[in-house]
């Protein structure tokens, strides 16, 4: 008798494809073991991971390095629940002949969606206002009107561009910057592409939606921060180590900017002392920008639709 695949889900917390019904496709396909809780150390991840062909990372704060791989000798396929890989050693997973896919494009609308409103609640200095109305004062802060403002979307991908659409709808100006940049997509979304520092000047607000390279760490840190206008918003929905999380502080602190919006952190989950919570002109949500019931089964549908490609043969999504 034939024996079927394992495909492991190590690490589903906070909750992602557990209880999906995306998963009984799956299951015609080999055995599923999903964990429901995070590994404590990376004994735990190989233990819960070295007999799967087949790994599902649903969260990204769960790391796999090169010398964890080098401990699953059965793996030979890795899909991310997101666009994003750098949650796992790429170099050493093509070293090992492990397939690595990602989602891309699925969810764009929906992390879109994330980022505009936190550039809204942010500009409308909307937490802040709560926070003072809970704590029994009615005071009027002014806030930043964006309508006829400049956005600088750093990056261009499915996501910057539905940021791009979202925001041209609503009568902002914009210009973008882009390791790859398209004349296309210029003329279609009616945008121009400036070089990075004159973005950095020109823009009220600056929305980051570049993938995590060595390349694009600390791609935003004290220098270019010193280089946004005074009194400027920084959005952030890529990933938290884009952008240099005490120079952002420092500027917030000293009111050169005047808030920041954050789906994403260099360490994650956020500890309870981390100098952001204590800025008064942040909003902040727990890295869930594409975390709506429509988000969440088009990424179970996406991890679940890469397993079952390769275990027929015909990889998708192939990052590596």
């Amino acid at each position: 008798m034939t024996t079927r695949p394992l495909i492991a889900i190590p690490a589903d917390d906070p909750a992602q494809l557990q209880g999906s019904p995306r998963l009984d496709q799956l299951r015609e396909y080999g055995e599923v073991v999903v964990y429901d809780d995070t590994p404590e150390n990376d004994e735990e991840k190989v233990r819960r991971a070295e007999d799967a062909v087949a790994l599902i990372n649903s969260r990204s704060h769960v790391t796999w390095r090169g010398d964890v791989l080098r401990r699953l000798p059965k793996l030979k396929m890795f899909t991310v629940c997101g666009i994003g890989t750098d949650a796992v050693d790429l170099d050493v997973a093509r070293e090992l002949g492990i397939v690595v896919s990602n989602i891309p494009g699925k969810t764009a609308p929906v992390v879109a969606e994330h980022a505009y409103a936190l550039m809204f609640a942010v500009s409308r200095r909307v937490a802040y206002q709560t926070v003072e109305m809970k704590a029994g004062r009615w005071g009027i802060l002014l806030g930043t009107s964006l309508a006829g403002k400049t956005l600088g979307v750093v990056g261009t991908g499915d996501i910057g561009c539905e940021m791009i659409r979202l925001s041209r709808s609503f009568g902002m100006n914009v210009v973008a910057w882009s390791y790859h940049p398209s004349a296309e997509k210029a003329e279609k979304l009616d945008f121009r592409y400036v070089e990075f520092d004159d973005l950095l000047a020109q823009s009220d607000v600056v929305s980051v939606h570049v993938k995590l390279t060595d390349d694009s760490h600390h791609l935003i840190g004290e220098r270019e921060i010193s280089r946004m206008k005074p009194g400027g918003l920084l959005v952030n929905t890529a990933r938290g180590p884009i952008v240099d999380t005490k120079a952002l502080v420092a500027a917030l602190t000293s009111g050169h900017l005047a808030g920041a919006a954050l789906d994403v952190f260099e360490t994650e989950p956020l500890s309870p002392d981390d100098p952001l919570l204590a800025c008064e002109q942040v909003v902040l949500t727990p890295h869930s920008a594409d975390q709506t019931p429509e988000g969440m089964d088009l990424l179970n549908e996406g991890c679940v639709d890469n397993v079952i490609a390769f275990l027929e043969g015909r990889p998708q999504n192939v990052v590596t």
